[in-house]
């Protein structure tokens, strides 16, 4: 073998040959650039005050990691004492920006599972332990009237028997027929009480953890008679609250009848925020339009409440020589418009919609005070914090995160809703009167597209449905609502305590009939209301992170949205279906036919029947599929997958030998016998275990989900070894004809904000 560097035959000396430097060399090279444009980026970030909104971040991942992870109920000094090592290494790491912001981080996100398991155990309340039927005696806090009777939240003096240590603090129940009842009163009454419902399928809504937050330990009806017995001495803040939800029930009732029909039932829900009066049928219109956010008290009504009180108080101090020369009388109009706001939001139930608006206007307000700019993304951020440290469970609901998801959104793009978008100097009247109507319209436009995209992950994974008409339902509502609605609402309320109102609302009703019949009118198009599968939590993950990417930096970085971004449409594109749903009482399921539809086993309830179906992307109502495919008789019924393989569900004891034998799945509230070994069986201990429960088929077997995916339960979940599993009674003609939740033991999200 030569070697290199050897003389050849004929005496010269051969070349010699280099290696070739590695990769590692030109990594600086290559990366260098990277680096420098990353500083660049986030040294632009820290100059327009873009960091400080990622703390709010941090703060609701550190809420997040609570719900998802913590197993019971953790030391709380523990995280403080976590924030606090954090906090005190800080003035440590002034010369490492990048070490510090992310120390500042982690000292977020400690306080916000510290937010978290303070709450919890501040709002901790028995949870009734199985369904009763009981007498109740106890005070009604809060009555939401409806279509046919009312809703109730009663807090508990005394159920049957029950000790307090084991008896809820509070209940929801409804009824039908009762004498006239309003908050305050004291009744006593037989009720029919069962358990907050968990989830009717895996990953879905579930009720018993908002029920617990709200000191709920039991939801259902009130059967015979009511007697409305002598008030007892009852706190001051009880009291209040009653006679608040007294005042707010009876401007309903003024509002609605002024208003008539259920023009009059919107117009009273946009400004009292009770929406019991409003026909299912008008809401699926409302929804259909893309419009049920304006029924919301948010960031519209807010903003027109406070402006109106602000302009009010600043003109009549200004008709006065002396305090317009003298006193400072913008500040003052916004120390009143602060004032006349919260009174407001106060009035009108306080939900996390309006507790975020109430903040965003009262910081917008302030910064009048301080002579500061005030729409920002860090005053959204602040407003972040104090929604999710007075109530951190909200973060898991569509209203905080569609909320604060659209603000984001519009104050990202601020730029394409300015009102001198189209604005040209030196223009005459006739140019700057275009300009203004140009710049209306393409703000409304504008605005609906931005709050659409932005809202669209979260009103998919919770609700399942687009609306792909929203942007014209908006584009044709929001001047109506603008400029005749909000108006009459902020005129009726100002004429309301002198009895001068009756006309007012007669006109606001007839703006809102226009609004409903343009909702009407787009409900009527083909696939106005468009039901997609669910998908899971990982793709709302990616969705999320690449709204909080392209929203928040105001440098290059928004491009980073863009991998979460198609990684997220990927997964939430292919969702991955179940073939069979079984309810947590055993009672019913739903099976995939021949046809790859669902097909209804047994008797579960309407409720949980449709959400089965829209989480499989289906939009059949309950009725078309109560009774098609599965055959039944008194013992219990069979059905068959695609595949040919048996589901049975078994109600009498009789049928184990037989469907034991031929069933793949089978389905009982019962507890099936040892000897039933062949198949899946899911009876009365593992609903009892896991909950509601769904599979998919596959070639070796199936794949289960639980409603319970963790062992660990939870402050607001039952353990399995006091659940009592049967099936449902039949409904008492109290609650048969309520449609609600209540008389199903299921009950539904929240409506779209």
């Amino acid at each position: 073998m030569q070697r290199i560097g050897a003389r050849t035959a004929e005496g010269a000396v051969a070349p010699v040959r280099a290696r070739p430097a590695p990769l590692s060399a030109f990594l600086p090279t290559l990366l260098s650039p990277l680096r420098d444009g990353l500083a660049r980026d986030l040294a632009r970030e820290a100059e327009q005050r873009r960091l400080f909104p990622w703390l709010a971040v941090a703060f609701g991942a550190g809420i997040l990691a609570f719900f998802a992870a913590a197993d019971g109920q953790p030391w709380l000094p523990a995280p403080l004492l976590a924030a606090a090592l954090c906090l005190a290494l800080t003035p440590r790491l002034g010369t490492r920006p990048a070490i510090l912001a992310l120390t500042l981080a982690l000292a977020a996100g400690f306080l916000g599972f510290a937010a978290a398991a303070w709450r919890v155990h501040r709002v901790a309340a028995p949870v009734l332990a199985r369904t009763t039927i009981a007498p109740l005696t106890g005070l009604i806090e809060a009555l939401d009237e409806r279509e046919e009777g009312a809703r109730l939240v009663i807090r508990v003096e005394s159920l049957g028997d029950l000790a307090p240590e084991v008896r809820p603090l509070r209940v929801r129940v409804s009824f039908r027929k009762a004498p006239p009842l309003r908050p305050g009163d004291a009744i006593a009454a037989k009720a029919r009480l069962l358990p907050p419902p968990e989830a009717a399928r895996p990953g879905g809504y579930d009720f018993a953890r908002d029920a617990y937050f709200q000191g709920i330990g039991a939801v259902g009806s009130l059967v015979g008679p009511i007697t409305v017995r002598p008030a007892p001495d009852a706190p001051l803040r009880l009291r209040l609250a009653a006679g608040l939800d007294a005042a707010r029930n009876a401007l309903t009732r003024r509002i609605a009848e002024g208003g008539g029909g259920q023009a009059g039932a919107v117009a009273a829900a946009l400004v009292t925020g009770k929406r019991g009066l409003i026909a299912p049928g008008t809401n699926d219109a409302l929804r259909a339009a893309g419009i049920y956010h304006v029924v919301s008290i948010s960031g519209l009504h807010m903003v027109l409440a406070a402006g109106v009180v602000f302009w009010l108080v600043r003109a009549i101090l200004a008709l006065v020589p002396h305090c317009a020369l003298r006193w400072p009388i913008k500040k003052i109009a916004a120390l009143a418009a602060m004032a006349g706001v919260t009174a407001y939001c106060a009035f009108s139930g306080w939900d996390i919609a309006a507790e975020r608006s109430l903040v965003m206007t009262l910081i917008m307000l302030g910064a009048i005070l301080v002579d500061r700019p005030a729409l920002s993304m860090r005053n959204l951020a602040l407003a972040a914090f104090v929604a999710l440290a007075r109530e951190p469970e909200g973060l898991l609901g569509p209203s905080f995160q569609m909320s604060f998801g659209a603000v984001a959104g519009l104050i990202a793009c601020a730029r394409l809703i300015d009102g001198r978008l189209f604005a040209r100097e030196g223009a005459g009247r006739l140019g700057r009167a275009l300009a203004l109507g140009l710049s209306a319209v393409a703000g409304t436009l504008a605005t609906t597209l931005v709050a659409q995209v932005a809202t669209a992950p979260f009103a998919t994974y919770h609700f399942q449905t687009l609306q792909p008409f929203g942007l014209v339902g908006n584009a044709l509502t929001l001047p109506l609502v603008s400029l005749a609605v909000m108006p009459c609402a902020v005129l009726g309320v100002l004429a309301y305590p002198f009895a001068l109102d009756g006309p007012v609302w007669w006109l606001m009703g007839r703006a809102v009939a226009g609004m409903l019949a343009i909702s009407e009118w787009i409900a009527g198009f083909g696939r106005a209301n468009v039901v997609v599968p669910a998908f899971g939590t990982g793709a709302l993950a990616l969705l999320a992170a690449a709204l909080l990417l392209a929203t928040l930096p105001v440098s290059r970085l928004r491009r980073l949205a863009l991998a979460p971004a198609a990684l997220g449409l990927a997964l939430a594109a292919l969702p991955a279906r179940y073939d069979v749903y079984v309810d947590r009482q055993g009672s019913g399921a739903a099976v995939r036919g021949a046809d790859g539809r669902l097909q209804a086993l047994g008797r579960p309830s309407a409720f949980v029947l449709e959400q089965w179906l829209r989480a499989d992307g289906d939009g059949r109502r309950a009725s078309a599929v109560a009774e098609a495919g599965a055959r039944c008789d008194r013992l219990g019924c069979t059905a068959r997958l695609p595949d040919g393989r048996a589901v049975a569900l078994v109600r009498d004891r009789r049928a184990f030998p037989e469907d034991c034998a031929r069933a793949a799945v089978l389905i009982t509230p019962l507890s099936a016998p040892p000897t039933c070994a062949g198949p899946l069986v899911i009876d009365r201990r593992a609903l009892a275990a896991h909950g509601a429960t769904a599979l998919r088929a596959g070639p070796d077997g199936f794949t289960a989900a639980y409603a319970r995916a963790s062992p660990r339960a939870p402050p607001w979940r039952e353990r399995p070894e006091q659940a009592v599993v049967k099936p449902a009674d039949p409904p008492t003609e109290s609650n048969e004809g309520e449609g609600g939740p209540e008389a199903s033991g299921d009950a539904s999200p929240a409506p779209l904000q």
